[in-house]
């Protein structure tokens, strides 16, 4: 058998102890809750904040546009004849995309159609 021990602790740390323990013993609860702390592997996550996903995504957009516009004015130094409709629906949804980035508006997002 294994060796026991009685361990006087302050009623406030038993109660929370019993408190979040689960199913498991209080003796269980407190060799998991060392094991927990004396692991050598310590896991440092680093998660994203919500103003840095913003950024991102704004910076992506931004970088989507540079494409855009690149493709575009490449197109037009080849000399392809392009049809006016087509670059004036590409103007468009280029200014929509800019002016959603200036407003900052969430729910929009520019859909270019390819041929």
């Amino acid at each position: 058998m294994s060796d026991k021990r009685m361990l006087i602790m302050p009623a406030e740390v038993v109660r929370k102890i019993d408190d979040n323990r689960g199913d498991m013993s209080q003796a269980e609860f407190i060799d998991f809750l060392i094991d927990g702390q004396l692991k050598e592997e310590v896991q440092d996550q680093e998660y994203a904040t919500k103003e840095e996903v913003y950024s991102f995504k704004q910076d992506i957009k931004k970088l989507l546009r540079s494409f855009l516009d690149f493709f575009v004015s490449y197109g037009l130094e080849l000399g392809k004849q392009s049809h006016k409709a087509e670059f004036e629906e590409l103007s468009g949804k280029l200014e929509e995309l800019e002016s959603s980035l200036a407003t900052e508006d969430k729910s929009k997002e520019a859909r270019i159609k390819w041929k």
